[in-house]
């Protein structure tokens, strides 16, 4: 799924339990990750670490490029009602909830638990997105936006 010149986006959760203390485990793990560039959203169980590897960059929230308009998707390991450029057809693409809730249209879980334990690429996000429900809050939040 992921090739040698892709970039893997970590949304948090690398590793957890006492092994996401063990160093030589977590390193282990790290370099058997496929990609040319690994990034790393931090999540509530990435502790320092598993944010001391190797990785290209280490954030709490990121915008990433993709998608045929190119728009600035928001990525955060928990699932917001909205974030920058939620008008302007971009996804937020979370972890954090496990297999317990896919999302509404324009949030998308893309946890590896709700994908069949494999990585996901944003062509198969953005096509999930289009069956989910829209966020039942989403005009309290975005007034002016238009229906997704």
């Amino acid at each position: 799924m992921v090739g040698p010149k892709d970039a893997l986006w970590i949304i948090g959760d690398f590793a957890h339990g006492p092994k996401a203390k063990d160093t030589d485990w977590l390193r282990k793990l790290f370099y058997k990750l496929p990609g040319a560039e690994k990034y790393l959203v931090v999540g509530n169980h990435d502790l320092e670490p598993t944010q001391a590897l190797a990785w290209t960059s280490v954030s709490h929230l990121a915008g990433v490029r993709d998608g045929p308009q190119r728009q600035a998707h928001t990525l955060c390991h928990y699932p917001m009602i909205t974030w920058n450029h939620a008008r302007r057809d971009a996804l937020q693409i979370f972890g954090h909830v496990h297999n317990n809730w896919r999302g509404p249209r324009n949030s998308v879980n893309a946890g590896v638990d709700v994908w069949d334990y494999m990585p996901v690429r944003f062509e198969d996000i953005a096509r999930r997105a289009k069956t989910l429900p829209v966020n039942k809050h989403w005009a309290d939040v975005e007034h002016n936006a238009k229906e997704i």
